[in-house]
Order: C-alpha cells, then sequence, then structure tokens
C-alpha cells in the first residue's frame, strides 16, 4: 500500500457491536503503524479517550452513548466519526454536526471509511463536512427523500458549502 495520512496514527472505534469493530479492523489494517484501540461500550470508550491522544475517533451513536462520547472527544481536540445503522437519520446527521462531528457515515458506507478518515484528516473541517454531504448526497436522498434538507435550508446550504464550523463545546457529566 503507497503511504497515506494514516500511516502511523492511533484510532479509537466504539461500537457495541463487536463485528463492526473487528470490520473496521480489517478495513484498516493495512495502514503502516496505525494503532486501533476498541471498545464495545461507554466507560470504556470514555475511559481510553481520556487515556490517550488520538488522531482519530469513530463513534456509533446506538448502544454506547455516542453523543456524550462526541461531546468529549470534540472537547479533547479529537477529530470524530459518527457511523451509524440505526440511529440514521436527518435529526442525528444534524445533532452530530452540530456537536461537533467531522463526518457522519452510514454502516451500510463502513467499506469506505479509509477514504472518508483520508478526506477528514487532509481537509479543514467544513470542506470535511461538504465531502461528506456530496459523496453521501444520493444515498441520503434515497434514505431521507429528496427533501431532506428543505426544512433547515441554510443549515445544509453551509454544511454543503463548507462553511458550516460548530460552536465551542463544553465538556458535560
Amino acid at each position: 500500500m503507497s503511504e497515506s495520512i494514516l500511516d502511523n496514527k492511533r484510532l479509537l472505534a466504539v461500537d457495541d457491536e463487536p463485528d463492526v469493530l473487528d470490520t473496521l479492523e480489517e478495513l484498516l489494517e493495512g495502514f503502516n503503524g496505525l494503532v486501533f484501540d476498541k471498545a464495545t461500550e461507554y466507560d470504556t470508550g470514555y475511559h481510553l479517550l481520556r487515556s490517550w491522544t488520538y488522531d482519530v475517533v469513530i463513534l456509533d451513536i446506538m448502544g454506547v452513548r455516542g453523543f456524550d462520547l462526541l461531546n468529549a472527544s470534540v472537547h479533547l481536540g479529537f477529530p470524530t466519526v459518527m457511523l451509524t445503522a440505526h440511529a440514521l437519520s436527518v435529526d442525528t446527521l444534524k445533532q452530530s454536526i452540530e456537536m461537533g462531528a467531522r463526518a457522519y457515515i452510514p454502516k451500510e458506507k463502513m467499506t469506505d471509511i479509509a477514504s472518508f478518515l483520508e478526506d477528514m484528516l487532509s481537509l479543514e473541517h467544513g470542506s470535511s463536512l461538504k465531502s461528506v454531504v456530496h459523496r453521501l448526497g444520493d444515498f441520503f436522498n434515497m434514505k431521507f427523500g429528496s427533501k431532506w434538507m428543505e426544512s433547515e435550508k441554510t443549515f445544509w446550504k453551509q454544511v454543503a458549502d463548507g462553511k458550516y464550523l460548530p460552536d465551542p463545546v463544553i465538556l458535560k457529566k
């Protein structure tokens, strides 16, 4: 494999489905020096977040208190991706973005995780969100309907144009 921005990075993934964690690990195993930490529940995930410095954090929304972990991860300055299947909705997409997630990836698109992570690490915050919306726009249209951005046009236009930046996060208990 050629050089990648993922080489020699430390990554944390927290998901209550061990098979998802195993799949992520397999998808990322070809990167030189990449350290892959994983947890299947909130307490371990939170402990790892507080114990190490991560280049990337991948969080499930359901089953591991993903939004609580997102709050902590963003507060600590770690670029964070939300990865979900059961919580796939416009509301959780918007909440993830507002809370500072750099990407929101349906588990159906998990096989492309490396390219999403490379974009996230090589682009500024707003540009990485723009990339996700453009790459997954057809998928979101299929899942949410073609008018899913209509109710919050200003917000989604900012995101799609790469101009949205979340407010600073205050760590909550």
